[in-house]
C-alpha cells in the first residue's frame, strides 16, 4: 500500500503517493530526493494544479511534512509551545522534549534535517488569521526555518533562525499533549 505525502513547499501544498521503501520520516532524512506518484501540487498563487503522473521532489524544498497517523509521538517528552516561520508559512506547535531539556547545557542535537512536531498549525505567514490546517504531527525542516518563538532557546534545533525567547503568547489549548490517540488532520 502507498504512503500518501502531504507536504507544505515554497510554491505550494504537494499531495502524492510514494512507494513504501520504509517510513515516511525515514525516508525524509536518508534520501536527497523521492520519487512519487500522482503528485498534484496546488500552488500559492491561485494558478490551477499541477498533476504529474511521476515526478522527484528533493527533500530539501520540502518545508512542513505531514506525519502519517501511524508516525509514534514521543513518549515520556515535554512539549514547548512556539512558533515557527518556515518560507511562506506560520508555523504552530508543540516540540517535545526529554524531560528537564536544558538548551544550554544538552549534548544530544538534532541530528537530521526535519524536526517533529505535535498538533502543527500551517497557516501562510502573510496571514494567520485566514485560518489554517492543523496536524496532529509534521515534521519540520528545520535548517528552513527563518524564525522561532518560543519559551526557550532553540536554536541549536534550528540553525540560522531569528530566535525570540519567552514569546509570551499563551499555550495553545489542546486535548492532552500530542500522542498516538491525537486526532485526523482538519
Amino acid at each position: 500500500m502507498p504512503l500518501l505525502l502531504q507536504a507544505y513547499a515554497a510554491e505550494g501544498l504537494v499531495r502524492a503517493s510514494i512507494l513504501p521503501q520504509g517510513g515516511l520520516g525515514d525516508l525524509l532524512e536518508a534520501l536527497d530526493s523521492i520519487i512519487v506518484e500522482a503528485s498534484v501540487m496546488t500552488p500559492l498563487d491561485g494558478r490551477p494544479d499541477v498533476r504529474e503522473p511521476r515526478a522527484e521532489i528533493a527533500t530539501d524544498d520540502l518545508l512542513v511534512v505531514v506525519a502519517p497517523p501511524s508516525t509514534p509521538a514521543p513518549v515520556h517528552a515535554s512539549w514547548h509551545d512556539l512558533v515557527l516561520t518556515v518560507g511562506p508559512y506560520r508555523v504552530e506547535g508543540l516540540l517535545p522534549t526529554l524531560p528537564g531539556f536544558d538548551p544550554g547545557r544538552a549534548l544530544a542535537r538534532p541530528g537530521g534535517t526535519f524536526v517533529l512536531l505535535g498538533s502543527a498549525r500551517v497557516s501562510l505567514a502573510a496571514d494567520p488569521a485566514a485560518g489554517g490546517v492543523e496536524h496532529p504531527l509534521a515534521w519540520v525542516n528545520r535548517y528552513a526555518v527563518e524564525s522561532v518563538e518560543a519559551d526557550l532557546d532553540l536554536g541549536i534545533f534550528f540553525p540560522g533562525a531569528r530566535s525570540v525567547v519567552g514569546h509570551g503568547a499563551a499555550p495553545r489549548a489542546t486535548a492532552g499533549r500530542p500522542g498516538p490517540e491525537v486526532g485526523t488532520s482538519a
